[in-house]
């Protein structure tokens, strides 16, 4: 646009328009630039998958009970027991001298907050032919078959509330203290009676003598 010969007020009106022109074509073009988007960060944590809280139970038959605890331990398991695998009802006091004879649950791939039951004798004794024993042994209702039992393991068997009597069967008198050492001879009531109250007495004689 020429302005030569225009009036001083016209010229200024121009030169406005001109500017304003030029400052909305500028605002039009950087407006059309694509502005630049920020990329969402990958998350640093990848969530754990429905494998993630298992692992492998290793096969602990045959080894030292201490041995096996501790390798169950490594392998991400916490909740262990073990118990008499003969049905005394021994306390494995000190783990390095029983081994395991079998395990609950077997070896295999389990959550590591199964609980792991080791079945478990004495280093000098053999591993039962079945497990007679248990970890949680269960309230009868009616009046077990004890015999060759241990008199610990009736004694679990039964109620808290039943009076318990158990003598010597051998004409010693002997008096039955560590009761896992003891097996059961007689009992009355009969196995099979159903047990509402009533007094149980047993006879025992010391593991490795005769009734």
């Amino acid at each position: 646009m020429r302005m030569k010969n225009l009036p001083a007020g016209l010229a200024a009106a121009a030169v406005l328009a001109l500017t304003a022109t030029a400052c909305e074509d500028g605002d039009r073009t950087s407006g059309d630039k694509p502005r630049a988007t920020r990329t969402a960060e990958a998350p640093t944590d990848a969530p754990t998958d429905a494998d993630g809280k298992s692992a492998t139970l290793p096969d602990m038959t045959g080894k030292g009970l201490q041995s096996a605890q501790d390798q169950a331990q490594a392998a991400g398991f916490y909740r262990l027991s073990s118990h008499d695998a003969l049905g005394r009802g021994r306390l494995q006091a000190l783990d390095r001298n029983w081994k395991v004879c079998g395990q609950t649950p077997a070896a295999g791939r389990h959550p590591t907050d199964t609980k792991v039951d080791f079945a478990t004798v004495k280093l000098e004794e053999d591993c039962p032919a079945v497990d007679q024993g248990s970890a949680d042994p269960t309230t009868a209702s009616t009046m077990p078959d004890f015999t060759g039992k241990s008199v610990k393991i009736a004694r679990q068997s039964l109620d808290t509330s039943t009076s318990l009597t158990v003598t010597d069967a051998s004409p010693q008198g002997r008096k039955v203290l560590i009761e896992s050492n003891w097996q059961v001879c007689t009992q009355d009531p009969a196995p099979g009676t159903s047990l509402d109250g009533r007094p149980v007495t047993l006879t025992a004689v010391k593991f490795g003598e005769s009734c």
